[in-house]
């Protein structure tokens, strides 16, 4: 594991974005994991930035979704899949057959799992994958308590995840019970784990997660068995390491 650390959000963000540059300019067609939430916006920007100066293209490179909450469609404004849309694959034009979402309305959600298990074995498994990390430790929604050698899987959601989940919903709150997400095999197998965490309030987690012991208590930890993981931190999220 090697962990990288920024004076701030900004210079993190970009730097994340130019380890994905390099990863597409050696393997174009890679498969990469993307995540939601706050942790990647920046990255996000960069990599639309780039496209429209002409340093990079992502028309040969696939991509899948790392979780969804289940039961929410693509369309709820608060999805992973929705945020994905709007912050990367819409305004690259990405093409649909270049990604594979999880269908958290599916009725049969194993079956969802597999499939997606399936897509990532048939690629040759993952050359990237990135995550950010929970206020728990979880990675994706891979909750505590998850299992180290789990694929793709769907499980109960903590309640502090529904709670800090709720800022994503611009118009009701959501009622959120379960998850769909990579597994942290996937993680594990993937050529290159990345994790990203900005802000104090990440401090205390991270500190847990790298420098604790490994638990699948606390998920991010899994990080520390890694020997090809990439850990990006600003100054504020790593304030709390020794």
């Amino acid at each position: 594991m090697k962990i990288h650390i920024y004076p701030d959000y900004n210079t993190m963000s970009k730097a994340v974005a130019d380890l994905v540059v390099t990863l597409v300019k050696q393997k174009p067609n890679a498969l990469i994991c993307f995540p939601s939430g706050e942790s990647p916006t920046g990255m996000f920007d960069y990599l639309v930035q780039y496209v429209s100066l002409g340093q990079v293209g992502f028309s040969q490179t696939n991509f899948v979704g790392l979780d969804e909450w289940v039961g929410l469609s693509k369309e709820n404004d608060g999805s992973c899949t929705h945020y994905l849309e709007k912050h990367f694959f819409k305004p690259l034009n990405i093409s649909s057959a270049k990604v594979k979402f999880f269908d958290a309305t599916a009725a049969n959600l194993d079956a969802e799992c597999a499939a997606m298990n399936e897509h990532i074995e048939k690629h040759g498994g993952l050359d990237m994958m990135i995550v950010g990390v929970g206020l728990n430790g979880h990675i994706g929604l891979n909750e505590p308590g998850a299992d180290f050698h789990s694929y793709a899987h769907h499980s109960p959601l903590a309640q502090i995840t529904i709670d800090v989940a709720q800022k994503y919903f611009t118009n009701d709150t959501a009622v959120l019970t379960e998850g769909i997400t990579l597994g942290l095999r996937h993680l594990a197998e993937s050529a290159v784990p990345v994790l990203i965490a900005g802000g104090a309030k990440k401090a205390a987690i991270i500190a847990e997660a790298l420098e604790g012991v490994v638990t699948n208590d606390v998920p991010a930890s899994i990080f520390k068995t890694l020997p090809n993981a990439q850990v990006f931190l600003d100054n504020a999220a790593a304030s709390k390491l020794n």
